[in-house]
């Protein structure tokens, strides 16, 4: 016999908070992310398969041409290390972001400081990036400026991230 359970009452109460603080849901920067990913992924649906590397490159650009100026040169400079780098990446704009991907899967990504008003960028790898070392290795790295040493780490590491 099947167990039978009393009708909810409206005196029913939620989980209770451990904070002690109401939650405030996401910030209007990641609501901002997630409508552009939204529209992101209905401009690849209205594409199609005529979507290619000159669509991507060209929302990229437009992208990094939004940025403020200190983000946008870091940006600039990103984007030719990654061509130059990977050449089989293919350029695209990932949650409103510059980002680079291989087979539909996004490797590394761009995030202007501006973007979540944080005091620095991010340039950042995803899972799908080869760049296991051990049981624990960086996926993510700020960035308050690009200066010829770290393009040449990053250069390094997008190509092992290909790999």
């Amino acid at each position: 016999m099947a167990e039978r359970k009393p009708p909810k009452t409206g005196t029913q109460q939620s989980a209770k908070r451990t904070t002690g603080k109401p939650s405030k849901g996401f910030t209007d920067e990641e609501r901002a992310a997630m409508r552009e990913r939204a529209e992101e992924l209905k401009s690849a649906a209205r594409r199609g398969a005529r979507a290619g590397k000159a669509d991507g490159e060209s929302d990229v650009l437009a992208k990094i041409a939004e940025m403020p100026e200190r983000d946008r040169a870091m940006a600039e400079r990103l984007h030719a290390i990654i061509k130059a780098s990977a050449p089989d990446l293919l350029p695209r704009t990932w949650y409103g972001m510059p980002a680079y991907s291989r087979d539909g899967d996004v490797v590394c990504f761009f995030q202007s400081a501006q973007k979540f008003k944080t005091r620095y960028a991010t340039f950042g790898f995803s899972d799908k990036a080869n760049l296991d070392e051990g049981a624990m290795w960086p996926t993510s790295f700020a960035l308050k400026e690009l200066t010829t040493a770290e393009a040449a780490r990053i250069g390094a590491l997008v190509k092992k991230a290909v790999s």
